[in-house]
């Protein structure tokens, strides 16, 4: 999952939303350095990547890309479910992806003081450039493409992925069809039991 799927994965909760974009950042024993909503945020976006790298349909789709790219097959597909989400009108009605995007950024800019460095220049460019409503477009996901592959060690060419991207639209709009709905289910049940560690389980009396 990228940026929109973690925004929209913290449900409008704004310091699971700050500590869901940070985790990527936040490496070790830092994330008790900020305050309890911020690591719970952290811990839930690690929990939504082990689900979604361990998932069949992600393990199905990665494969499109793995020939050219290898390890990094996973990266590119976190960018275009990006794509599909921000296309899905169940989850996005009508314009409602433009609001959604700018209340995510009102929402995180009061925590930009606590921001890793790395994180304040993304949140820069995420904000100037509406990244996550830009998703939505083949051309926002060239950019995405390019800039991963920009920040990346041992890849240099985005234009193979994106061409895989196109050619294979289709079948990656079913897979995420498949998947989305088993990591939004997944992300919910987590943030609960995150925000209620001590609930008991009603089924274990």
């Amino acid at each position: 999952m990228n940026y929109l799927a973690h925004a929209y994965l913290s449900f409008k909760e704004p310091g699971i939303l700050a500590g869901n974009l940070i985790s990527d950042f936040v490496k070790g024993k830092k994330k008790f350095n900020y305050p309890l909503p911020v690591q719970r945020g952290i811990a839930l976006h690690r929990m939504i990547d082990e689900f979604t790298d361990n998932h069949k349909v992600t393990a199905t789709a990665k494969k499109f890309f793995k020939p050219a790219y290898g390890l990094y097959a996973g990266a590119f597909m976190d960018i275009v479910y990006d794509h599909f989400l921000a296309n899905d009108k169940r989850e996005f009605p009508g314009d409602t992806l433009a609001e959604f995007a700018m209340l995510t950024y009102e929402q995180l800019e009061p925590y930009k003081t606590i921001f890793p460095e790395n994180f304040q220049m993304i949140f820069h460019y995420m904000r100037a450039q509406n990244w996550l409503y830009n998703y939505q477009f083949k051309k926002g996901i060239h950019n995405s493409f390019a800039g991963m592959v920009r920040r990346a060690k041992f890849i240099n060419d985005p234009q193979p992925a994106f061409a895989i991207f196109e050619n294979h639209y289709d079948d990656l709009r079913n897979y995420y069809e498949i998947f989305f709905p088993d990591i939004r289910n997944f992300a919910l049940d987590q943030l609960k039991n995150l925000q209620n560690p001590d609930q008991k389980n009603p089924d274990m009396g």
